[in-house]
């Protein structure tokens, strides 16, 4: 497995509950950080308790493109590249069609597909001059089986499986890796405002997901894990 110490890492939705567990190992495991997400408190809050200075923490609005284009400077800046990318950062609107409205739907491809597009965009470059670098996407399980009540977040999630795999293609020559990690059902502040009957106590725990994260950042040089799926065996209220 590769080592992580040294490795500049760019954790987004850190402030949530897989984005800020992950933080944590990866950390202990001696990578360089740099944590961006929504809200600002919970950001500085994190980067203290883990010793992450200032400079390398950034709020952002990751489906704003001048945001995005910020965020790189303020990377390239700070750390002078970047190693991994893990996109931990998304929403989840729940709702059946004839409750959902454009602005839901908008709103969710924005948060989940579009933050992921502008993000590569701006990563990619940089990876593909330094010759290598791995992207961690987590889709979530509804990006490969869809659920009643979620038109929005599939579609949003397929979309971003389907653009990944087309540009692993595309780098299929080069030594950058693309992974995706399909969770379903992990206990965090995801599901706090979703109007949906779940036994939240037998969802896989936080920290449990930031460990496979975790692993998944330290694939060998001579290989790639495309996917990974990771799921509890029932999480759906009878």
């Amino acid at each position: 497995m590769e080592k992580l110490n040294g490795k500049r890492i760019l954790i987004t939705g850190a402030s949530g509950g897989i984005g800020s567990n992950t933080a944590k190992l990866l950390v202990s495991g001696g990578a360089t950080l740099f944590l961006t997400g929504r809200r600002m408190d919970a950001l500085t809050a994190l980067a203290d308790a883990l010793q992450v200075p200032s400079e390398r923490v950034f709020a952002a609005d990751l489906s704003d493109q001048d945001a995005v284009s910020a965020l790189a400077g303020r990377v390239m800046e700070t750390m002078g590249g970047l190693d991994i990318l893990v996109h931990a950062a998304g929403i989840g609107i729940i709702k059946p069609m004839d409750q959902l409205t454009l602005e839901d739907f908008t709103r969710t491809l924005n948060a989940n597909l579009i933050s992921t597009f502008l993000l590569m965009k701006a990563f990619l470059p940089g990876m593909k001059q330094a010759g290598k670098g791995l992207v961690i996407n987590i889709p979530g399980v509804l990006g490969k089986v869809p659920m009643a009540g979620a038109a929005a977040y599939s579609a949003s999630k397929y979309g971003l499986t389907g653009m990944m795999q087309s540009i692993r293609e595309e780098l299929k020559r080069t030594e950058i890796r693309i992974t995706n990690i399909f969770m379903g059902g992990v206990d965090s502040p995801f599901w706090d405002e979703i109007p949906l009957k779940v036994q939240r106590e037998k969802m896989i725990r936080a920290e449990e997901a930031a460990r496979a994260v975790w692993f998944l950042c330290q694939q060998p040089a001579s290989g790639v894990v495309s996917e990974m799926v990771l799921q509890p065996f029932n999480h759906q209220a009878i």
